[in-house]
Formats: structure tokens, C-alpha cells, sequence
């Protein structure tokens, strides 16, 4: 551990490799609501959240386990999962009125075809206005889920038919 006057001990998140304070404040300066999307090797959530200074207000949310619900019956934490949670949560933004966002992925390191950037998508497919590049989303195929099954694509356009009911 380091020691002496010039030393200065980080921001408690910070350590704990929970936040980015840089890249936070790059996404606040943008003045639109943030579209965080976080993973884990189960679940995905996807949350539309407005800074406040306060504390951020989460305008809207959506879960993976909510796909269970509509008719989803396979795991909840792969891409054809976080495109759908991501669909769910851009329809549920646009009815509120949010057509706009920025991507907040955190700290995961932004790999080309990850599932965040399927969420990405399916905010897009919902009819969002989020700046993103092209090349970062994952292919229509790993999106409709044929790498998992043959199944699962006419699962996917099931559930995502139920979303436009809502």
C-alpha cells in the first residue's frame, strides 16, 4: 500500500470496481438519459435512468425474468435473452415518451457481438434513438437465437409479438 502525503486513497466505489467516475461523467455531460444495460451469466437488465442530482431516477426498466412471462422458456442471461429484455425495455421507454439515450455498458469491456450490444439492439429495434456503431452489434442469426436451437427463433418472434400487444 502506498504511503506518504502525495497519496490519495480512491472513491470507495472506485476500488471496489464498481464505477468509472471518467467515463460517468463523460455519459452525464451528454445530458440525455443513460440506457444502462448490465449482465450477468444468468440475467440482463436494462433501465432507462435520468441523472438527478439527488440520486439518478430510473425511468424505466426491464428484466430478463419478465420473458418468462410472455412465453421465453430457454436461459435468460444469452443474446437472443438480452435482445428481447432490451426490446422490452424500448417499447416500455417509448410509450413514456424517451425516444432518446446514450449506452451505459459500465466497466464490461466493449467486445464486438457481446450481450450488451444485443440489448443495444433490441432498445434500437424499439424504435430508440441511441448513437452506436454498426459493427459492435451482434449478426441477425445470434440475435434470432440459431446458434442455440432451431426453436428458439420462432420463440423469439413469438415473445417479441406479445411485447407489441403491450
Amino acid at each position: 500500500m502506498a504511503k506518504g502525503p502525495r497519496y490519495k486513497v480512491a472513491f470507495r466505489r472506485r476500488r471496489d470496481g464498481r464505477t468509472d467516475y471518467k467515463q460517468r461523467a463523460r455519459l452525464l455531460r451528454a445530458r440525455v438519459p443513460r440506457a444502462v444495460v448490465r449482465t450477468s451469466l444468468r440475467h440482463v437488465t436494462v433501465q432507462i435512468v435520468d441523472f438527478d442530482p439527488q440520486g439518478d431516477q430510473v425511468l424505466v426498466t426491464a428484466h430478463s425474468r419478465e420473458l418468462l412471462e410472455m412465453g421465453w422458456n430457454k436461459a435468460t442471461g444469452n443474446v437472443p435473452a438480452a435482445y428481447l429484455t432490451g426490446y422490452l425495455a424500448g417499447r416500455k421507454a417509448v410509450a413514456k415518451g424517451l425516444t432518446e439515450a446514450v449506452l451505459d455498458i459500465g466497466l464490461r469491456v466493449p467486445a464486438r457481438g457481446a450481450t450488451v450490444f444485443a440489448a443495444l439492439k433490441g432498445l434500437l429495434d424499439a424504435g430508440m434513438d441511441i448513437p452506436h456503431g454498426e459493427q459492435v452489434i451482434p449478426s441477425e442469426d445470434r440475435l434470432a437465437g440459431k446458434h442455440i436451437g432451431e426453436d428458439v427463433e420462432k420463440m423469439v418472434q413469438d415473445v417479441k409479438s406479445r411485447m407489441e400487444v403491450k
